[in-house]
C-alpha cells in the first residue's frame, strides 16, 4: 500500500471526525455541515470558493425548492386530495388495501420528500385499521418502505439521487435526468407491493396500534380545552347546540363548572358563562373554533393570549398561524407535560390542542405527559415556530390541515405538474426549474413567503452544503484514486453482478448509522474511482451506492419514516429486521442486475 501523503491523512481525520460525530449525535447535522466547510477550507485541502460550492450546489437548491413545493401541495390540500383518492380505492381487503396504499404513496412520493406522504397517510391507515378490523401494524411498515421506494423513480424523490448525480458531474459524465433512474424505481416499487402481498404481510405482526381500540385521543381527531365566555351565545344552551351550528363531531368528554364534574347527557344540561369543557373535534371544527370564536374560546389562548397578535395582518390565513408538530423518539420532550415544557414560556407558543394514540382521557392536556408520536397543535408567531424547530430538532413539523383552499389548490395542482413536464424535457437545468415552480408557489398565492421560507428544512440543507466538498475533496486528494484502485485489486475479478451486490451490501449497512447523503458523500467517490480502475461506467457503481442508501430497510432507525411508524405500529426492532431484511435482498439483486442494462 502506497504511503499516504499530507493532504490525504488530514482528509482522512476530517473524515473519521464527521463520522463519529454523525453516528454518536453530539452536534446536529447542520452544523456538521458547516464544520465540514471550514476544516476544509481552513487547512487548505480545498480553496474557500470551492468548500462553499456546495451552499449553491444543485442537490441544495432542487432540495429547497422541494420543500416549498411539498408544503405548497400540503397547505393548498392537494396532498389531501391524493390521500383521499387513495383511500377510496383502497376497498375492505387487507391485500387490496396494501396494494392500493403502496402503489398510491409511492407514485405520491415520486415528487415530494418521502416524510411526508407517511405523515400524511398515517392517521388514514389508522382509523381504516380500526374501521376495517386490519391490525395497524400489517399497514404502517409497508406505508414507510413504499414512501421509500417511491422516492427512487425521480432523482428528486431523495437527496441521493441528486448527489450522485453533481458526483458524475465532477467525474466529467453527464448528470442524471429526471427520469433516467425510473426504470430501476418502478420495478422496485413493484417488488415491493408483490414481496408484502406475497411474503411480507405474513412475517408482520399483527398489532392493533395504539389506539386503534377506544382510546380517547385519536389520530385525525383532536383533544382541546374550551371555555365559555359571558356574553356567549352557549350561555343557556344544550350541548345538542353544537350540531346546530355545524359541529357535528364534537364531542364532549368533561363538562367541568366551579371544580365540579357536570353530566352532558342530562336532559336538563344547559351551558353557564365560564364552564370549561374537554372536547375531542377534528381538524376543521378546531379551525371554525379558532376563526370564529363568538361562542367558545381555546382554554389556552384565553390564559396565554394569542402570540403575535400584534403583528397579524388582517385577513392573515389560520394556516399561517396554527402548526402541528410530531413528538419524534428520542425528543427530549418525552415524559414531560405541556405545562412543564415551558413551550409559551421558551418559545412564546401556545399549544392549543393535542392527538395521541391510545391515552386515556385526563383533566388537562396541559398535564398529559408526551410520547414519541403525540402531535401537538401550536400556535404562535412564525419566527418563534421557527426559533422552536431550531432548537427542538426532534420534533416534526408540518401544517394544520384545517381551513382548505380549494381557490389555490387548482394553481399548486397546475404548477406542480408543470415542473414536473418541463424537468422531463431537459429544456433548463433542473435546480432552475424547480425554484421557478417554488417562486410560482409563492406569486399565485399557494403559500407564503414566510411559510415557504420556514418549509426548507435549514438542516438538511446545510449538510448537503457541507456532504458535497467533503466528497470533492476525497477526489481531489486522491484517496478515491486509491481506494478504488485496491478495491480493484481485492474484487477485480469477479462478474461485475457480485461487485455491485458487495457494494450495495456495504452502502446498505452504512446507512443504517448515517444518512443517505452521508453515506454518498464517503462511498460515493470510491464507487466512481472503482469503476474507473475496472474500465467500466461509474452509474451503475454510484448508483448502486445511492439506491441502498435509500431502500435497505433492515432497522428501524435507518429512515425518519420507519420510525414514525415504529410506535403508532407498536413494532419492535427485530419486526424491521425479519421484513425488511429479504426486500432489501432483493432490491440489492434488481440494482445490481439492471444497473448495467440501462447505463451502459
Amino acid at each position: 500500500m502506497p504511503s499516504l501523503t499530507s493532504p490525504q491523512i488530514i482528509y482522512l481525520v476530517i473524515a473519521l471526525l464527521t463520522l463519529a460525530v454523525l453516528v454518536t449525535e453530539r452536534l446536529r447535522v447542520d452544523l456538521v455541515g458547516l464544520l465540514i466547510i471550514l476544516a476544509l477550507a481552513l487547512t487548505g485541502i480545498l480553496p474557500p470558493e470551492q468548500a462553499f460550492s456546495g451552499l449553491g450546489s444543485e442537490p441544495a437548491l432542487v432540495i429547497a425548492g422541494i420543500f416549498v413545493l411539498s408544503r405548497a401541495l400540503q397547505l393548498t390540500r392537494v396532498a389531501d386530495i391524493v390521500t383521499g383518492g387513495i383511500v377510496r380505492l383502497a376497498g375492505a381487503t387487507e391485500s387490496r388495501m396494501l396494494a392500493v396504499v403502496m402503489l398510491g404513496v409511492s407514485a405520491f412520493s415520486t415528487f415530494t420528500e418521502h416524510v411526508t406522504p407517511t405523515a400524511i397517510m398515517l392517521p388514514v391507515l389508522l382509523r381504516l385499521s380500526r374501521e376495517r378490523k386490519i391490525p395497524a401494524s400489517k399497514l404502517l411498515m409497508p406505508l414507510s418502505f413504499a414512501a421509500s421506494l417511491g422516492s427512487t423513480i425521480a432523482i428528486i424523490g431523495a437527496p441521493a439521487f441528486l448527489f450522485a448525480s453533481t458526483l458524475l458531474q465532477e467525474a466529467g459524465r453527464p448528470s442524471l435526468g429526471l427520469f433516467s433512474i425510473a426504470p430501476i424505481g418502478l420495478v422496485l416499487s413493484a417488488i415491493g407491493v408483490l414481496y408484502v402481498l406475497l411474503i411480507g404481510r405474513f412475517l408482520l405482526p399483527a398489532n392493533r396500534g395504539q389506539g386503534t381500540g377506544n382510546g380517547i385521543f385519536e389520530q385525525g381527531r383532536y383533544l382541546a380545552e374550551v371555555t365559555i365566555p359571558p356574553g356567549s351565545a352557549l350561555v343557556g344552551a344544550s350541548p345538542g347546540r353544537f350540531r346546530e351550528l355545524g359541529l357535528q363531531s364534537f364531542e364532549i368528554l368533561k363538562w367541568i363548572r366551579c371544580d365540579k364534574t357536570l353530566n352532558s347527557s342530562a336532559k336538563d344540561a344547559r351551558f353557564d358563562a365560564g364552564d370549561m369543557l374537554l372536547v375531542r373535534l377534528t381538524s376543521d371544527e378546531l379551525a371554525t373554533l379558532r376563526q370564529e370564536p363568538e361562542g367558545l374560546k381555546l382554554k389556552p389562548i384565553e390564559r396565554f393570549g394569542l402570540p403575535g397578535a400584534e403583528t397579524q395582518s388582517p385577513g392573515e390565513e389560520l394556516n399561517a398561524r396554527l402548526a402541528q408538530a410530531v413528538v419524534m423518539p428520542g425528543s427530549d420532550l418525552i415524559g414531560c407535560t405541556i405545562s412543564k415544557a415551558g413551550l409559551q414560556r421558551r418559545y412564546g407558543i401556545v399549544v392549543v390542542a393535542l392527538s395521541r394514540q391510545g391515552a386515556p382521557a385526563s383533566g388537562a392536556i396541559d398535564r398529559v405527559r408526551l410520547r414519541a408520536g403525540d402531535v401537538l397543535v401550536l400556535e404562535g408567531d412564525e419566527e418563534e415556530v421557527r426559533h422552536l424547530t431550531e432548537e427542538q430538532p426532534s420534533l416534526l413539523m408540518a401544517p394544520f390541515p384545517g381551513t382548505p383552499r380549494p381557490r389555490t389548490a387548482k394553481r399548486a395542482a397546475a404548477i406542480m405538474i408543470g415542473v414536473i413536464a418541463v424537468a422531463s424535457l431537459n429544456l433548463f437545468p433542473l435546480e432552475v426549474v424547480v425554484i421557478a415552480g417554488a417562486v410560482a408557489m409563492v406569486l399565485f398565492g399557494c403559500i407564503t413567503t414566510n411559510q415557504a421560507y420556514d418549509a426548507v428544512d435549514t438542516r438538511i440543507f446545510l449538510f448537503i452544503a457541507g456532504a458535497i466538498p467533503l466528497g470533492m475533496a476525497m477526489q481531489k486528494t486522491g484517496l478515491a484514486t486509491l481506494a478504488g484502485l485496491l478495491l480493484q485489486s481485492w474484487m477485480g475479478d469477479l462478474p461485475e453482478f457480485w461487485i455491485l451486490l458487495a457494494i450495495f451490501a456495504a452502502s446498505g449497512l452504512l446507512t443504517q448509522v448515517l444518512s443517505d447523503t452521508a453515506t454518498l458523500s464517503v462511498l460515493g467517490p470510491v464507487a466512481i474511482a472503482f469503476s474507473h480502475a475496472l474500465g467500466r461506467p461509474p452509474e451503475p457503481y454510484l448508483l448502486a451506492v445511492a439506491f441502498a442508501s435509500v431502500t435497505s430497510f433492515l432497522t428501524p432507525i435507518a429512515h425518519w419514516g420507519n420510525l414514525l411508524v415504529f410506535s403508532p405500529g407498536q413494532y419492535r426492532f427485530m419486526d424491521f429486521v425479519k421484513v425488511g431484511t429479504p426486500l432489501t435482498v432483493l432490491i440489492a439483486v434488481v440494482v445490481a442486475w439492471m444497473g448495467p442494462l440501462i447505463f451502459r
